[in-house]
């Protein structure tokens, strides 16, 4: 039987930070004099979240408060955070703070708010499940994106933002008394009744120092093991100057660079964002360790220069000194690996369209200086990714410092970019 699919020139696949930015960037130009942008949103998640696991109620931005969904891009935008904090009845008390950088919390409730703005525009608890080409002869016209509800749209452009996933070492296998600290706030309530002895937290990043003193905090009978390769927690880098490794302006020179000089800007700038502590936990959990040992009751231990070699489901540890190779097994009553994340794979989601994307020699996807996706079949309009660029587009990729300034740049494309010369109406019939 047949029914009508609706066309958008924009479908996004994922509603986090990035594609919520484009959306607002949309509706901003949507309300201008010229042409209206289609466009709805899919998300997976019942309704707008980001790391909700991790929103400890203490933990502040690494990013200025100007770096929100809209002011990089547009200054007088009603997005901003600045409207934000004035329709919430706090602008004057945040600018008494003299802070640049909020609360974590606090920017989460941010982006809800800006999503409530634009929900018309996005489908929560709705995942995709395939994207489909449709030909017009040897051209791809369209995408049909099938829905998990059955339903299905077709875009004349995807943008794919699907965030980052959690990343354990190869061969840790997640458990009961094993898991990544992107579930740290739903397992300590879990955790609150159990009395637990020991913790064990696996890396040397803000995340995984956040994760120790948290625990800490909570569980002041419990002890809190921190394993990392380095000797200590190393300091982020925020100082002007590295800071321009954020800049719009760089995303042009690291596109237009030679892998050599790409290599050797991610080596120069990774303490910026990569296994990089803000210096005033390190200096609470240095106060706190030497505390400790002045009582003569260490809860909060740290084993540097150290590896993970064993873990077991029941939550035993084997630490490695990598200096001397002394061993101690830890028995711990959970297992917190901080150790990152990785930027989902879009080709599998994408699955026919997948094998024709064109990749580097190093076997990542090209991606064009709009975000994208560079392939051997002819499309008459584009994939883009929000995220999973960096190795083209710099460290930027997956962080909030450019959100703003990508989406525009996005937007903009799509809109250059437009066939004027496109069947007539606002639905499709399809065979379904």
């Amino acid at each position: 039987m047949s029914a009508e699919v609706p066309i958008y020139d924009i479908v996004g696949v994922g509603f986090g930070p990035s594609n919520l930015a484009l959306a607002i960037a949309l509706a901003e130009h949507n309300a201008g004099p010229g042409e209206p942008v289609t466009a709805h949103f899919l998300e997976r998640q019942p309704e707008f979240g980001w790391h909700r696991g991790m929103l400890i109620d203490t933990a502040t931005m690494q990013v200025s408060f100007l770096k929100d969904l809209v002011t990089m891009r547009n200054p007088t935008s009603e997005f901003s955070f600045l409207n934000y904090l004035h329709a919430a009845g706090r602008l004057v008390d945040f600018i008494n703070h003299k802070n640049l950088f909020p609360l974590r919390v606090e920017f989460h409730d941010y982006f809800e708010w800006a999503a409530a703005k634009v929900d018309d525009v996005v489908s929560y608890g709705t995942e995709v499940v395939a994207v489909k080409p449709v030909y017009d002869g040897s051209e791809v016209a369209f995408f049909d994106v099938e829905a998990s509800d059955g339903s299905s749209l077709r875009a004349r452009n995807l943008v794919v933002g699907t965030g980052l996933r959690p990343q354990l070492p190869e061969g840790v296998t997640a458990g009961e008394r094993i898991w990544h600290n992107s579930e740290l706030l739903f397992r300590v309530e879990a955790l609150r009744d159990a009395s637990p002895r020991r913790f064990v937290v696996v890396g040397a990043g803000q995340s995984a120092a956040e994760v120790a003193a948290l625990l800490h905090d909570e569980f002041p009978r419990a002890e809190v093991c921190a394993v990392f390769a380095r000797y200590g927690y190393s300091p982020a880098d925020d100082s002007a100057f590295a800071n321009r490794i954020f800049d719009p302006d760089a995303v042009d020179q690291f596109y237009r660079a030679g892998e050599p000089v790409k290599d050797r800007l991610m080596r120069y700038h990774g303490a910026t964002n990569y296994s990089a502590v803000d210096i005033e936990l390190i200096d609470e959990l240095y106060r706190r360790m030497y505390r400790e040992k002045v009582l003569g009751v260490e809860r909060l231990r740290l084993f540097n220069v150290s590896r993970p070699v064993e873990v077991t489901p029941s939550g035993a540890v084997t630490v490695e000194s990598l200096t001397t190779g002394a061993r101690t097994v830890l028995d711990a009553d959970a297992v917190v690996y901080a150790t990152g994340y990785r930027p989902a794979d879009p080709t599998p989601l994408l699955g026919d369209l997948g094998g024709s994307f064109l990749r580097d020699e190093s076997g990542r996807l090209r991606v064009e200086r709009d975000y994208r996706l560079t392939t051997e079949l002819p499309l008459r309009g584009g994939i883009y990714l929000q995220g999973g660029t960096e190795h083209t587009h710099g460290i930027t990729s997956s962080l909030l410092s450019n959100t703003a300034v990508r989406v525009g740049e996005i937007l903009q494309s799509i809109v250059d970019r437009r066939v004027v010369a496109e069947p007539a109406g606002e639905y499709a019939v399809s065979a379904r």
